[in-house]
């Protein structure tokens, strides 16, 4: 496909977002406005109280009612972001692609793999960029234990645990809440949806899947407390929790391996950063952490009681997505994540999801080592 104007000469990339709820004033808006060679130009929002909010921090922000009149200009965008509710993904990536526009879509892609794998082949099909934010590849904590990893201080990882935790014991309401399946609400979906790539983009492929999800808070119609077992093809075994209703919250990781472990507690910064108003500014530190919060390695004691050595939690780094994006759209490097990827995370939360609903564990054959398919 040829590159338009600005991918081919150099000037700004002009960017279209589409919503401006949580994920597109906390995150999309501020991380793409921070990003050198990308320019906010439209944001797509009838809601005047969203569109003064948008103006605020962006004055010379355009504006637009609905998706369909970013089609009817797209010679003038480079690059459209969708960060509106989940049942709107799938509609408004395939209208973007048709229309000739790269595509950025906030995680979940889709509510299921078949339909992210349909938008990767039309993506392919049109020669245009779809990638899927998975923004948490880039927290702080996760950095660092791939860090780790790949310096072997683990020796070989055994069993990976993960925690996404909050303790929001009344409702807010809303789509997210929702039991409607249309919707793609619940935690499965959300938070599920970082820890599940989290593990795939380090221990690899899920061949068997095991969860079990409740709704717990009196009112709620979507599961917000979730606990997922992946066993992986090379062995490893990851547990990760996702809930709304824990009083006491655990490790954000304990990882073990043959040779050390490695915990560490807290959340990554930069989400109650951007919530605050605070913006990432080339050369100024971002994403760090403070010393008393930094994970701990060692082996043989709890890190609670002096176990272990403190590690240097590495930057948070949201930044580097859409700095990655744009490479991507001039071709001057990778997808940071592909649709591809994120549909072999949709494999494991609707194995997960069944995995709950019948109490079984699902098997994933297409990611059987080929020992086990031969003898299956």
């Amino acid at each position: 496909m040829t590159p338009n104007a600005p991918a081919a000469s150099g000037a700004p990339l002009r960017v279209a977002l589409v919503g401006y709820g949580l994920a597109g004033s906390v995150f999309h808006a501020p991380l793409v406005s921070a990003t050198d060679g990308l320019v906010l130009d439209t944001v797509v929002t009838s809601n005047e109280e969203r569109r003064a909010e948008a103006r605020a921090a962006c004055p010379k922000v355009r504006f637009a009612a609905s998706p369909d009149e970013l089609w009817e200009r797209a010679d003038e965008l480079d690059l459209v972001v969708i960060a509106s509710p989940n049942k709107t993904h799938v509609p408004l990536a395939t209208a973007a692609l048709k229309a000739g526009l790269p595509v950025v879509v906030d995680k979940p892609i889709a509510g299921t793999a078949t339909e992210a794998r349909e938008l990767a082949a039309l993506a392919e099909e049109r020669g245009l960029l779809l990638s899927v934010f998975q923004n948490r590849r880039w927290d702080n904590d996760f950095r660092t234990l791939a860090a780790l990893i790949a310096d072997g201080e683990l020796g070989e990882v055994q069993r990976f645990e993960s925690r996404f935790e909050r303790w929001r014991p009344q409702l807010k309401g809303g789509w997210r809440e929702s039991g409607d399946p249309d919707e793609i609400g619940g935690l499965l979906y959300d938070l599920g949806s970082h820890v599940v790539d989290q593990a795939l983009v380090l221990f690899g492929p899920a061949v068997h899947v095991y969860a079990e999800s409740d709704v717990r808070r009196p009112g709620a119609a979507a599961d917000d407390d979730t606990f997922i077992a992946i066993t992986h093809g090379n062995g490893v075994r990851s547990h990760l929790y996702v809930s709304a209703t824990t009083a006491q919250l655990g490790p954000r990781f304990r990882v073990l391996g043959s040779a050390a472990g490695y915990v560490k507690y807290g959340l990554d910064p930069q989400e109650a950063a951007l919530r605050e108003g605070l913006r990432p500014v080339a050369g100024e530190p971002w994403g760090e952490e403070v010393e008393q919060l930094w994970g701990r390695i060692g082996s043989g004691e709890s890190p609670l009681t002096g176990g272990g050595a403190p590690v240097r939690t590495l930057p948070g780094d949201y930044p580097a997505y859409y700095a990655a994006v744009a490479a991507a759209i001039r071709g001057t490097g990778p997808n940071p994540v592909t649709a591809l990827q994120a549909a072999a995370a949709l494999d494991v939360l609707e194995a997960a999801r069944r995995s709950a609903r019948e109490g079984v564990t699902v098997t994933l054959p297409g990611n059987l080592p080929h020992e086990e398919q031969s003898a299956s």
